[in-house]
């Protein structure tokens, strides 16, 4: 974002089995590979990231629409320039949807969609040296995180208009997460250690927290289910290269660490099902070729490896969002690489219902109209 493996023990029984539910593409052009996906139902799921990854001229930023039967791409209609990398989307209603990243014009990117199409949104107070990571959004509010000259960055739009504001001190912000009322969290590193940022129900500014202090610590993203449940997700640098998993509680009154039960993989995205229980996405080093999640829940985190696959590869899932109340519920989206190298998008969904094979035939993306 190393060969002792701490293997789950098998999961309490349960009314209802969850497994690995599909696989699949969007089919991006190129070496494509998913970012970041959030959905409101199960007919109404979107996903960004980019194609062509490898060409500094071509790649662009993709943004595709699950309607419960095919993917689709979407083009974005007034922007002549393109996305060059969508890192981010989050869903507010059917006809509010953010996206956010970096553009081909070295401006950073924020798009807005209406469920038909995406417009690019012109934010007059950023700056080309503004970088942009996550975003979160409820009816009535927007929220993006990034880095500003080496300093926390968070621009809000809200019916009062846009709010670009920077911490004092020196960090970057990667993942945020909000609650309807407005108040929410937002995580990443400062000084080699993680970096925690929050704002109340009752309004206000963003204010660090304190946080435990990991030496070499970064978070890259968070999930909250209310003021006194959230968890964060990242890792730890120790040094040549290697990384150890990081994953923090907030309890309503503070952060604690979690133990991780596999010590050699990347975390990089969380989500949850506003009851207690969070889905962490992620890789294993030590079993690349299997789709990896982190199910959460009070004190025990258990691992959810899918299948391998029938041809050598890598899988990385890069983010998890859920769907209230639909089989699959929970979607993760990323990339593969096979043993030319070669990136393909992939979606992975897991829940409850019928499983399918994880190498099941998958649908065909629409081309982009505009």
């Amino acid at each position: 974002m190393s060969a002792a493996y701490a293997h789950a023990d098998p999961p309490r029984p349960s009314a209802v089995a969850e497994s690995w539910q599909r696989s699949e593409r969007v089919r991006l052009q190129g070496d494509g590979s998913l970012s970041d996906v959030a959905g409101l139902s199960s007919t109404d799921v979107w996903a960004v990231g980019q194609q062509d990854i490898w060409d500094a001229w071509e790649n662009r930023g993709a943004i595709a629409h699950w309607d419960g039967r095919a993917w689709t791409q979407v083009g974005i209609r007034n922007d002549d320039t393109g996305a060059g990398y969508l890192r981010s989307i989050a869903a507010a209603a059917p006809n509010d949807i953010w996206t956010v990243g970096a553009g081909h014009d070295g401006l950073p990117y924020v798009a807005h969609g209406d469920g038909s199409g995406f417009d690019r949104v012109g934010v007059e107070q950023l700056r080309a040296s503004d970088w942009l990571a996550g975003v979160a959004a409820v009816p009535g509010r927007m929220v993006a995180v990034g880095t500003r000259e080496r300093k926390p960055l968070i621009v809000t739009r809200s019916d009062s208009g846009w709010r670009v504001e920077s911490a004092r001190d020196e960090g970057t912000l990667y993942g945020v997460s909000l609650q309807p009322k407005g108040d929410g969290w937002a995580v990443g590193d400062a000084d080699g250690k993680p970096l925690i940022m929050r704002r109340g129900s009752g309004g206000g500014d963003w204010k660090t927290v304190s946080a435990p202090r990991v030496a070499g610590g970064y978070l890259r993203d968070v999930h909250s289910d209310g003021p006194k449940r959230a968890l964060a997700v990242g890792g730890v640098y120790l040094g040549d290269g290697k990384v150890s998993p990081l994953a923090l509680s907030w309890n309503g009154k503070r952060w604690s660490e979690v133990r991780v039960p596999d010590r050699d993989a990347r975390l990089y995205g969380v989500t949850g099902d506003g009851k207690g229980t969070y889905w962490i996405s992620g890789y294993d080093p030590g079993r690349p070729g299997q789709a990896f999640l982190l199910r959460h829940q009070g004190d025990t985190t258990e691992i959810m490896r899918g299948e391998p696959g029938k041809s050598p590869r890598t899988i990385r899932l890069q983010a998890v969002g859920h769907l209230p109340g639909s089989p699959g519920s929970v979607w993760a989206v990323g990339h593969a690489i096979d043993d030319k190298d070669a990136y393909t998008d992939v979606v992975e969904r897991f829940g409850s219902g019928t499983s399918k094979a994880l190498d099941a035939p998958s649908s065909d993306a629409t081309p982009a109209t505009s």
